[in-house]
């Protein structure tokens, strides 16, 4: 009879090659199961997935990486005074943080009073209100049947109403925090 594995003379030799190949391979397979469950909440480290959801059925119409800090935002045409309006924001830690609003003319809905902190400038046509520190879980929006709201990301142009179809009612969430 043919041995595959030379033995020691106690026989304790091939029982602890296979004890320490056990372990480590239970201690790769932890830690496997531990990055890849990481790796689909949140992409990578430093980085957090912007869900775009149904808010009437749950469906996921995408997701976007975003990079912790970097700044997305929802772009609209105001429905009372026909001008574009631009939502800026940032995403980090399963939250949303509002930025700016960027705009071009004041009428009903629209901000005319400043918050503490907060400060108008103007950029050539447009208004542009900073330091907000609203967070957010989430956004919601429903598409517009006129206008079209745009998801701004990562140089990348989403269109909401060809994405998830007119008078959508449409949740932003973020996924990416550590649980």
């Amino acid at each position: 009879m043919q041995r595959r594995f030379p033995r020691s003379k106690d026989g304790w030799f091939n029982t602890r090659l296979y004890i320490a190949a056990a372990v480590l391979g239970l201690l790769g397979a932890v830690f496997l199961y531990n990055f890849s469950k990481a790796d689909i909440r949140s992409g990578k480290d430093g980085y957090s997935t912007v869900e775009i959801v149904n808010r009437e059925s749950g469906k996921i119409y995408g997701r976007r990486l975003l990079k912790d800090g970097d700044e997305f935002a929802v772009e609209f045409v105001h429905s009372v005074n026909n001008s574009p309006v631009r939502e800026i924001f940032t995403a980090a830690d399963g939250k949303i943080q509002s930025k700016a609003v960027r705009f071009y003319s004041f009428g009903a809905g629209m901000q005319t009073d400043l918050e503490d902190g907060q400060e108008m400038i103007r950029d050539g046509d447009a208004l542009i209100i900073t330091g907000y520190k609203n967070i957010h879980t989430e956004l919601n929006y429903i598409v517009g049947t006129v206008s079209d709201h745009l998801l701004l990301i990562n140089g990348e142009q989403i269109s909401l109403r060809k994405l998830c179809g007119k008078n959508a009612h449409v949740t932003l969430r973020i996924k990416g925090e550590r649980s």
